[in-house]
């Protein structure tokens, strides 16, 4: 399995659990270095990776090692320890703090067995009045990789406000397609490195408002772009960069609505409201 650490990153609720010891000023994180990190990754972290978001036994080349190829999200599990560390060195309180939104930048494609290192470090942090978001960003030889991290009661500290949400789309989707998530999605994602309870616990879920364990944010973004890649005739391998925000929890066998616009915009709604909005994504080849 990969060598990073265990991450407890979520969506819709606290990040881990940790110090008290909490900075008066958010904003004297900015260019804070985290450090460098090695990892090290085999074909069957791949493989499980993949069929833990959605791929199927017969999609060879993301499940069989002889012809295998590597999803470009998989790095993300090996980025985690990144904004896991900023919590644990005291920036923002780990039970106030929500993952808000993600951003990969594909560089090159990884090898199906390998190791790198990892540079870490907060590029930016916004001040949105009541909350600070962080932005934590790892790069590495095979993509750079954008956490925001939206730490309520931290905000105030006198810094700029940071990039406007861009406005929702007025025109009708291209496109709307169904995204079933496997009833196993969750329990087969932590084994990837998150394996905070409340994927997997029915009462940690209960505990924060949820009726049961709720899929991962990382692994709900790696679903849809399976889903997305599918019904565009694009290679998932070839993603070359996707943006979204969190909006709301995914259950594991539920399945969401994924609305698509040419332009590369996506949204991902469930019956409770959108759980990814904000998307973007191009995939090499392919237009948007």
């Amino acid at each position: 399995m990969p060598v990073n650490l265990p991450s407890n990153c979520l969506v819709g609720c606290a990040l881990h659990e940790g110090s008290d010891d909490m900075v008066s000023n958010a904003g004297s994180w900015v260019g804070h270095d985290l450090g460098h990190r090695p990892v090290r990754w085999e074909e069957r972290d791949v493989i499980l990776f993949a069929l833990a978001i959605g791929a199927r036994p017969t999609q060879l080349d993301l499940v069989f090692e002889q012809c295998l190829r590597v999803l470009p999200t998989f790095a993300l599990t090996l980025a985690q320890w990144a904004p896991d560390q900023l919590s644990s060195a005291g920036a923002f309180d780990p039970r106030r703090a929500l993952h808000g939104a993600q951003r990969v930048e594909v560089l090159q494609a990884l090898p199906s067995s390998g190791e790198t290192t990892m540079h870490a470090k907060v590029a930016n942090v916004w001040d949105k009045g009541r909350a600070a978001v962080f932005e934590v960003e790892v790069e590495c030889p095979y993509l750079r990789a954008t956490w925001s991290i939206f730490a309520d009661g931290l905000g105030g500290f006198g810094g700029q406000r940071g990039p406007a949400r861009a406005p929702e789309p007025t025109e009708a989707p291209m496109a709307t397609v169904p995204v079933h998530v496997d009833a196993r999605a969750a329990a087969l994602y932590r084994l990837t490195g998150d394996r905070h309870l409340i994927h997997i616990d029915p009462s940690a879920a209960r505990a924060i408002g949820h009726p049961r364990p709720i899929l991962h944010g990382l692994a709900t973004l790696s679903t849809t772009l399976l889903a997305i890649a599918e019904h565009e005739g694009a290679d998932p391998v070839a993603l070359r960069h996707v943006e979204a925000r969190f909006s709301g929890p995914v259950y594991p066998g539920e399945t969401a609505e994924l609305l698509l616009w040419e332009d590369g915009r996506f949204r991902l709604d469930t019956d409770r409201g959108p759980a990814l909005d904000g998307g973007r994504v191009a995939f090499a080849g392919a237009d948007g």
